[in-house]
């Protein structure tokens, strides 16, 4: 097991993160899960988390992530969700109903501890990805 060793705390922090379309509207396509998982780590780098999988269907993300004791569960979704729903756009991808927002305002979060983590990546891994 490896542990994240920082000045005054050693931790072991997953959490694994379902991150929902606005409307569950069906936008994602291969293309676009690949720019939302570049996306999001980049922004794992900058806030020194760890992406350990990543994966989605057409209306919806998973994520597997380790983090720092010192930031919140709400502040890393913010970041995560905030700034790919903004490259989406740019992308020029469309939002749900040509809207402004990507991901609906809500998440779901559960801290993982009791499953073997090899079962979660492997459940992460086996999401239908849709074609383009």
């Amino acid at each position: 097991m490896k542990f994240r060793r920082e000045r005054n705390s050693v931790t072991d922090l997953k959490v694994h993160l379902v991150c929902v379309t606005k409307y569950r509207a069906q936008v994602f396509s291969a293309p676009q899960i690949e720019l939302i998982e570049k996306v999001f780590y980049e922004v794992a780098k900058k806030m020194n988390i760890q992406i350990l999988e990543i994966n989605g269907e057409t209306d919806h993300l998973h994520v597997l992530v380790e983090y720092p004791p010192k930031l919140s569960v709400s502040k890393m979704v913010n970041s995560l969700k905030g700034v790919s729903s903004r490259r989406f756009g740019q992308a020029g991808f469309k939002k749900p109903k040509n809207g402004k927002a990507l991901w609906s305002p809500s998440y779901f979060a559960v801290s993982v501890g009791g499953a073997p983590i090899e079962v979660l990546i492997k459940y992460i891994k086996e999401q239908n990805r849709p074609a383009i």
